[in-house]
């Protein structure tokens, strides 16, 4: 489910959240799916429960999780990801975008890619 690089300069609880993203992103977390309990995470991954906890409460202050008393945590809705989030994330692919267009990628191909993405085959 996720992998983890210990040489990575990332902290572990920014990567745990990054690859739980990614995954709700590709869909193979679903929307209102549980995630793992924070000890079952802990012992699959050898890590600290309380790096797992603070993983997804990052991802629950972003509006990727949301967490009900007793039942645990669950993929939240992508209508609930914040404002900020986006903003960011707008501003990296005007830069990206930007760069690759001054690296001689063309227009189109930047569209093809979206349109790849949008339909899930976006082969590398």
């Amino acid at each position: 489910m996720l992998n983890l690089d210990y040489r990575d300069a990332r902290p572990i609880y920014e990567q745990v959240k990054d690859g739980l993203r990614r995954l709700m992103v590709t869909g193979v977390i679903q929307e209102g799916e549980k995630l793992p309990s924070v000890r079952t995470m802990a012992g699959t991954l050898a890590i600290n429960p309380n790096t797992i906890q603070r993983a997804y409460e990052a991802l629950e202050s972003e509006g990727y999780v949301y967490s009900v008393p007793g039942k645990g945590s669950f993929a939240a809705p992508n209508t609930g990801v914040d404002e900020g989030r986006k903003h960011d994330l707008l501003q990296t692919f005007d830069q990206t975008a930007g760069e690759l267009l001054f690296l001689g990628v063309s227009g189109e191909e930047l569209w093809a890619r979206i349109r790849a993405l949008e339909g899930g085959n976006l082969d590398d």
